[in-house]
């Protein structure tokens, strides 16, 4: 490993919530879901890989042992994507759970069509990406955020506001903010909603059509997403770099709020 992220999900791993749904059996489980690093080695039968290549890669579920914030990992060959040279592991690192679930939410609102997306959480991690690739593909996008993040929004190539509008103005809605069912009047009739956290997803009426994206790893759509951030199309925010052995202070940081960008630790 020669970087890895701190993301909420490990919060919430943490803090139980996860074993209090039964979704984890085991009292230790891994942390950490972004990883990069240099393979020592590959598997038998493993073609289009070789030691020494830098490599990222998305780890995912809850229910499983070591994650990314360890030395070492074992990735399947198929999640992993080559990293770009010009592209630095520390960036690099923030990209897959974050780009990928904003790259995957955006497949299941379909072709863009001319519709207006709102984006909530335009600020954050999986927002920022979702309106730099949401207005590539086409869409008319709006991102909500606080004030302080005008300036980021505007530059994803989205409109800004800051208060969810009390008619119903946008096609779409991405919900990387998790705001859930206060989201749900801002659509047209028939519209569609796509939230981040499946468990959570609010009951859709006037025709709304409501659902989650489950993330998943997919090592060719990483690859795009790295390629992308390397030639600029993505930008990648890095809040603070922390060594391995103060994952604990990282995990504070998070806690705290106010985090733009990820929290990176490296060994």
């Amino acid at each position: 490993m020669e970087a890895a992220t701190v993301n909420p999900v490990d919060l919430q791993t943490r803090s139980g919530m996860y074993h209090e749904l039964g979704w984890i059996s085991s009292p230790e489980v891994g942390l950490g879901w972004d990883v990069v690093g240099v393979i020592d080695a590959v598997g038998e039968g493993v073609d289009g890989f070789a030691g020494g290549e830098r490599v990222a890669a998305l780890v995912d579920g809850v229910d499983r042992g070591p994650g990314a914030c360890a030395e070492a990992i074992i990735v399947n060959a198929a999640d992993l994507a080559q990293v770009p040279a010009g592209l630095d592991e520390v960036l690099a690192a923030t990209i897959p759970l974050n780009a990928l679930t904003a790259r995957q939410a955006l497949a299941l609102l379909g072709a863009p069509n001319g519709r207006h997306l709102l984006v909530t959480g335009a600020g954050g991690a999986v927002g920022g990406y979702a309106c730099e690739l949401a207005v590539r593909l086409g869409f008319r996008v709006t991102g909500l955020a606080r004030s302080s993040d005008e300036a980021f929004v505007a530059g994803t190539g989205a409109s800004f506001i800051d208060t969810l509008p009390t008619s119903s103005t946008f096609d779409a809605a991405l919900d990387a903010a998790a705001i859930g069912p206060e989201v749900l009047p801002s659509i047209v009739d028939d519209g569609h909603y796509v939230g981040v956290i499946p468990p959570a997803v609010p009951e859709a009426f006037r025709g709304i059509k409501s659902e989650a994206v489950m993330v998943a790893p997919d090592g060719s759509g990483l690859a795009q997403l790295l390629f992308d951030a390397a030639n600029g199309h993505i930008t990648p925010r890095v809040h603070a770099t922390l060594p391995l052995e103060e994952a604990v202070t990282a995990h504070r940081l998070l806690e705290a709020g106010n985090v733009r960008g990820r929290i990176v630790l490296t060994p």
